[in-house]
């Protein structure tokens, strides 16, 4: 299975794993899933650091460097399709990170893990998981 993981999803399953479902975490210790990972969501893991709504010690950027290397994450890459997509997806909400990642799942078919109940009421294109 191919899993991108939504910013939280993947937070969680570093910070605190019990906050996902046991199929959850069954399927991001597999091996022989690929999980993905867009840059949107260490942009967001940092403006969420930036703004005190996360402690990453020492600081944001050395955690955030440390759990890429520690995790097996594969690095998605953005481009214009998912751009393109991320404006014409019809998602209940303008979180432009979230309709970043949601159309990453969506050009690159692959599976959104997510516990954001408006990427879960209608997916648009692409396929999705409830991560809690």
């Amino acid at each position: 299975m191919r899993l991108l993981l939504d910013t939280h999803v993947w937070l969680w399953s570093l910070l605190d794993p019990a906050r996902l479902r046991a199929e959850v975490v069954r399927l991001l210790d597999s091996v022989e899933n690929e999980k993905w990972l867009s840059p949107i969501s260490v942009w967001e893991t940092l403006v969420l650091a930036g703004r005190g709504k996360l402690a990453l010690e020492p600081d944001p950027e050395s955690w955030t460097r440390v759990q890429l290397q520690r995790a097996p994450v594969r690095q998605i890459h953005l481009d214009h399709e998912i751009a393109i997509q991320s404006r014409r997806l019809r998602v209940s909400h303008q979180d432009p990170a979230d309709r970043f990642i949601a159309a990453t799942a969506r050009v690159h078919e692959l599976t959104l893990v997510t516990a954001d109940a408006r990427l879960l009421e209608r997916p648009d294109g692409y396929s999705v998981l409830r991560a809690a």
